[in-house]
């Protein structure tokens, strides 16, 4: 089987895909201040790297969520995230809090996933 590698630089890749499984790198938002808006910011960027990739979000196999503060922003971002899932195709799923590469950086979400 080949490994392909998407958008690479010398430190990472932000999708490798792998006979039918596609492996995405931890997704940052833009310029968004709020856990919500940057939840929505970060699941865009999934979406997209999934649909190049060969994959969608109804075949998601797991997910990390790491979140700056769990205490204060999980319910936020879990009603987007929520939101954002097919009904029914809910992947394994860990959320943790962690202190993240850059200061207003709220939510980073990393994703495995079947191909289509």
């Amino acid at each position: 089987m080949t490994i392909e590698r998407l958008h690479s630089n010398p430190r990472l890749s932000g999708a490798v895909t792998y006979g039918d499984l596609v492996f995405l790198s931890g997704q940052v938002p833009g310029d968004a201040t709020e856990v919500g808006d940057q939840t929505r910011e970060v699941l865009a960027k999934i979406d997209a790297l999934l649909a190049e990739a060969g994959s969608d979000r109804d075949h998601l196999l797991s997910a990390t969520i790491y979140l700056k503060n769990i205490g204060e922003d999980f319910a936020a971002m879990n009603e987007v995230w929520s939101a954002w899932l097919s009904p029914g195709r809910a992947p394994t799923r860990t959320t943790v809090q962690a202190e993240l590469a850059r200061p207003q950086v709220l939510v980073e979400i990393t994703v495995i996933a079947a191909r289509s």
